[in-house]
């Protein structure tokens, strides 16, 4: 039996096995922020089809998906301590693509919900399986780039959701989007059961602790839950200001719908992908040098990514903006390898998919549960201040009758544009708590390190 935890351990199977289990993985995750985050991507047709608000599209983007995507996360978890974890991923990467393939077939907003919520129930399978598999798979030693790697996934899933949801929505429709980007899934699905093996468990099964157990466990490292809450402000920050980074595109700049998708999705896409895969690459060349990397690297790059968005929301001009945005993008991208590898590292081997439980369970409820529909309610209640001035509310602005009237339309227009840009800015100063919460993880950080 593999021992990942023993010295000297190089990590199961060939290297390039490893690097070819590490490739799947990573277009698994890809496929799964692709399902998650399209419907940010073309939420203003849907918008514009069913009369919602923006506070109703954040419901659609957080809450539909977040709460059981949460909740059955642990449960998951759990089962994937003592079952192949293999399966279990393929069995529920096929129910969240069919399920984002149903919710190009809504006829509301009621159905069009529910189908949200079916691609929550398959995700919830996704994330502490992988992570698990990852950790038995490469050494501690390059668990930090492995899960970078991984982590990956969230760039480019958004970046193939804006550039390919996007175009579809423009050129065929937002249900095709729905249908064509859902679908391949359930054949990877099939190709990732076939060809990628469950490898040795890091402990006996026998070893496998209750869950009470691994939650006293976590209880005593105080390093894991200063990062899980770092990691939640974060998530709320980004999942709330990204959901609507297309509609300030549109609203803002007065682009097309793939216009503005492409230019998220490509450039935001690309900056997310290197501050994302840097910062599990370097926190592994430093942290020999310098252990508190992992706590102290995410917060640096939160402290200098908030003014720089600050800038880019302000700035007229698209093109002067998107240097600075990338930038910003890139930066705050810094705690997602740390993040899991922190995880991974201040528990034992048969504790690891528990503990990733765990850590989305408070990351998504507070950030992905709350992030966008917080964003979207913010944006109503400064867009209503504006509109107030013209008799108008943004329940209005979603009627027909305002729609038809020039004069009603443009004070609309500019209404939902100014609340939607306040409420950005007011949220990426989040990103400076976040960065607090991460800083404080490196007092403790060394005391709880296990791997």
């Amino acid at each position: 039996m593999t021992d990942a935890t023993a010295p000297g351990f190089q990590g199961h199977g060939s290297k390039s096995y490893r690097g070819y289990v590490l490739g799947a993985l990573l277009v698994v995750y890809t496929f799964n922020f692709i399902d998650r985050v399209v419907v940010g991507i073309i939420q203003e047709p849907i918008k514009t089809e069913f009369g919602l608000t923006d506070f109703q599209l954040g419901l659609l983007g957080g809450p539909a998906f977040a709460v059981l995507y949460t909740l059955l996360g642990i449960p998951v978890a759990r089962f994937a301590e003592r079952h192949n974890r293999m399966t279990i991923l393929a069995i529920c990467l096929g129910i969240w693509s069919a399920m984002t393939a149903a919710c190009g077939f809504a006829v509301n907003y009621a159905t069009l919900f529910a189908a949200r919520v079916g691609v929550s129930i398959g995700e919830a399978g996704c994330t502490p399986p992988a992570n698990s598999v990852i950790s038995d798979y490469f050494p501690a030693e390059r668990r930090a780039s492995a899960l970078s790697i991984y982590a990956l996934g969230i760039p480019i899933g958004s970046m193939i959701a804006a550039v390919g949801g996007g175009w579809i929505a423009t050129h065929v429709g937002w249900r095709e989007a729905f249908i064509w980007l859902g679908v391949p899934g359930v054949a990877l699905a099939l190709l990732v059961k076939l060809t990628v093996k469950e490898p040795p468990r890091s402990a006996p099964k026998g070893d496998t602790p209750s869950f009470l157990a691994a939650l006293g466990a976590l209880t005593k490292r105080p390093t894991f839950w200063f990062v899980a809450l770092g990691s939640a402000v974060a998530s709320f920050v980004s999942y709330g200001v990204g959901q609507y980074l297309t509609s300030f595109m549109i609203r803002t700049h007065h682009m097309s719908l793939f216009e503005g998708a492409t230019l998220v999705g490509v450039v935001l896409g690309l900056a997310a992908a290197v501050g994302t895969f840097s910062s599990g690459f370097l926190a592994d060349r430093i942290s020999k040098r310098h252990p508190t990397a992992l706590s102290w690297l995410p917060a640096l790059g939160f402290v200098i990514a908030t003014p720089l968005y600050l800038i880019s929301f302000l700035m007229p001009n698209i093109w002067l903006a998107m240097p600075v945005l990338s930038a910003a993008a890139m930066l705050h991208y810094f705690y997602l390898g740390p993040m899991y590898a922190v995880t991974q590292g201040v528990v034992e081997p048969r504790m690891r998919a528990t503990a990733v439980a765990v850590l989305l369970f408070v990351v998504n409820l507070i950030g992905y549960g709350m992030g966008p529909p917080a964003i979207g309610a913010l944006s109503d209640y400064l867009a209503n201040g504006q509109l107030a001035a013209w008799s108008l509310d943004t329940a209005m602005c979603a009627t027909e009758a305002v729609k038809a009237d020039a004069a009603g339309g443009a004070h609309c227009a500019a209404g939902v544009e100014v609340g939607l840009r306040w409420s950005m800015m007011i949220g990426v100063c989040g990103y400076l708590l976040a960065a607090l919460l991460f800083l404080i993880s490196g007092r403790t950080l060394r005391r709880d390190w296990v791997a």
